[in-house]
């Protein structure tokens, strides 16, 4: 099981903003933990990471991947009320960004807010709460009483996040505003301390690459991909839990919190690679799920397998309940099993091994 010290970066990760954009903060926390478990550890100009394990240079690379990026806000446009309108980062939901506590994270430090809402006894619709809010309804207040005090404090395109860090709700589940997907970027780093102590059995060169931007598009996994250009890669991000009430599983399957994690099949997830993955979780009594891909994973999968001649690809996933809210929930027991099947998946791999469908 994980160590209090492992839970510890964990947090650290969590609570460290890094939307999508602005990553530099988590980089640099990933980075000074793996540095620990690499031989090499480099970023590029826009901020994706990676750490090496290198064995042989004539002997085959595995990539491990995750994104370092959270969804957010940015501020947009500042009125002469000192008000902060707002726009959003990646997937954010604006249904949800009402009267809520937010960050605004400055160059002169971090600015605490509040998203206005209007109190119900005078909204038009008293009965009915309001209408949905779009992102041009979002605003934020700062404690600003005009546009000169609020720009001593803010500029526009400062980045804004959820206040929510990391509680547990019990001594497995845990809820945090950024498990998507720094929990893949925790996951990778701890399969590479794991790979590191096992050294001796490694007969593969291991690549963990943490990357920027996969929430508008994933962009910092195709320039690491296409600079590296691994042999495999070993993907990792979260999926969605549809345990929870109000989903129908006939639409979006099955996908239970706390059961293991996910091997999707199909599009970028290369059979031989789901194959080897599927044989290493029987072999070594690790319970996983399985997910069905219709044309695209929505992740940095879609974002490497096709670089140059392509790259044969997994994605394995956490499951988590609430994905692009402030409360997104995991299970510790989910974590502890993905590293486990990405380091052995890794060790099961061979010098020369090669993927083919043919």
């Amino acid at each position: 099981m994980l160590e209090k010290k492992e839970l510890e970066f964990l947090e650290e990760l969590l609570i460290t903003p890094s939307p999508t954009g602005y990553e530099s903060g988590g980089q640099r926390v990933w980075m000074e933990y793996i540095s620990d478990y690499s031989d090499k550890v480099e970023s590029d100009s826009y901020g994706s990471a990676i750490g090496k394990l290198e064995v042989n240079p004539d002997v085959m690379t595995v990539m491990l991947e995750a994104h370092a990026d959270e969804i957010g806000m940015v501020v947009q446009h500042i009125d002469d009320k000192g008000f902060v309108f707002i726009n959003k980062l990646g997937g954010s939901d604006s249904t949800i960004a009402r009267a809520r506590k937010v960050f605004v994270h400055s160059k002169k430090g971090r600015v605490s807010g509040v998203t206005g809402n209007t109190a119900i006894h005078l909204q038009d619709n008293k009965n009915g709460g309001g209408k949905q809010p779009s992102w041009k309804d979002i605003y934020v207040d700062i404690g600003a009483t005009n546009k000169e005090e609020a720009l001593e404090m803010i500029q526009i395109g400062d980045p804004i996040t959820y206040t929510e860090e990391l509680e547990f709700l019990n001594d497995d589940v845990i809820s945090a505003r950024a498990l998507d997907n720094r929990i893949g970027g925790f996951v990778i780093a701890q399969a590479m301390k794991r790979l590191s102590k096992k050294r001796k059995k490694l007969a593969v060169n291991v690549l963990a690459l943490n990357s920027v931007q996969e929430e508008v598009g994933g962009f910092g996994a195709r320039m690491m991909s296409y600079r590296h250009m691994p042999d495999a890669a070993l993907v990792t991000d979260v999926t969605h839990a549809t345990d929870s009430p109000g989903i129908d599983n006939r639409e979006h399957g099955l996908v239970k919190m706390g059961e293991g994690p996910t091997v999707q099949h199909g599009g970028a997830n290369h059979p031989k690679i789901v194959d080897l993955l599927e044989e290493v979780a029987e072999n070594n009594k690790i319970k996983i799920q399985h997910e069905a891909t219709s044309i695209r994973t929505g992740t940095d999968t879609d974002s490497i397998f096709y670089q140059r001649t392509g790259i044969p690809s997994a994605l394995v996933s956490i499951p988590i309940r609430y994905m692009h809210s402030p409360v997104e929930t995991a299970s510790l027991k989910d974590l502890e099993l993905l590293i486990q099947l990405m380091t052995e998946a890794v060790l099961a791999m061979k010098p020369d091994q090669t993927f083919s469908v043919l």
